[in-house]
């Protein structure tokens, strides 16, 4: 094969990887806002934590994979924390306290790492069996990480399915999300359904940061640049939809990936180009409620 042709595989490599990372963190955004009707600005927040926990927990172990296992569980505990004490009380408020109360929190959450890690740029170093390349020609290759990480979020991704899809608690979220009350009404505890979806949102966007770290610096508001993209990958998709969100989060990293590389001087304004197109054509997003 040619140059041009591999060049153009590697790119859509990388428009695949960045989707599906995009989704982790989108899915959670989209399970929050579109289940529970909650605005949450912190969400970026979470993709920061979770970047920052790997940094830690791999600078303390030494291993990625372990650094992961000790995490993880540590972010949805998190999100049950924060759900039991701050978010369980929006359910019935106003958006505006919705805001204001994520808004806080990621002042919050800056300034805490700021005190607990500095404000220094980090690096998490690639597992050691993941760090070479794939050679694909004399002169292109692809780092084997990024191949992994694709595949990582492809089984995260499978599995989000199968628990939304095929479990009884799926069921429950879905049905919470159709009519709180008649669900309710069947003796199922809506709240405990809420907070475990709230669990599950931060858990997923935080994982995103993690598996995301080696291939990116960990920085001071990192976060606040997923969380725009977030939105948009929600809104496209159609709020509450995970089958939207993940069609979404592809587009965007086409749109993204393609457009830094073919045409750099409209790349900033491609992705939300598209969301005004796809809201033109479909006002509640590709799955919204509307639009099934």
């Amino acid at each position: 094969m040619s140059d041009t042709l591999i060049f153009f595989l590697i790119q859509l490599l990388n428009a695949v990887q960045y989707g599906l990372l995009l989704f982790l963190v989108a899915s959670g955004l989209t399970l929050i806002f579109g289940i529970m009707g909650i605005i949450n600005l912190a969400h970026g927040s979470f993709y920061m934590i979770g970047a920052y926990l790997a940094f830690v927990f791999a600078d303390v172990t030494g291993n990625l994979w372990l650094a992961l296992a000790i995490a993880v569980p540590l972010s949805f505990l998190l999100g049950l924390l924060l759900e039991t004490l701050l978010f369980r009380f929006l359910y019935s408020r106003d958006h505006l306290y919705q805001v204001l109360l994520t808004y806080g929190l990621i002042l919050v959450f800056e300034e805490l790492r700021g005190i607990t890690v500095g404000n220094d740029v980090h690096g998490v170093p690639v597992p050691h069996f993941l760090d070479f390349s794939i050679p694909l020609t004399a002169t292109l290759s692809y780092p084997a990480y990024r191949l992994a990480l694709s595949v990582i979020c492809l089984v995260v991704t499978a599995l989000l399915y199968l628990l939304i899809q095929k479990t009884k608690l799926g069921m429950a979220i879905r049905a919470g999300a159709f009519n709180r009350e008649m669900v309710q009404t069947l003796g199922i505890d809506i709240g405990l359904i809420y907070r475990l979806v709230f669990a599950l949102g931060v858990a997923l966007a935080a994982f995103a940061g993690m598996v995301a770290a080696p291939t990116t610096s960990v920085f001071p508001g990192m976060g606040n640049q997923v969380l725009i993209v977030c939105f948009v990958t929600v809104v496209i998709g159609g709020i509450g939809s995970i089958k939207g969100a993940f069609l979404g989060a592809l587009l965007i990293g086409l749109v993204d990936t393609f457009g830094a590389v073919y045409a750099p001087q409209f790349s900033g304004m491609l992705v939300y180009a598209l969301m005004a197109a796809v809201l033109i054509w479909r006002p509640a997003g590709l799955f919204g409620a509307t639009a099934r």
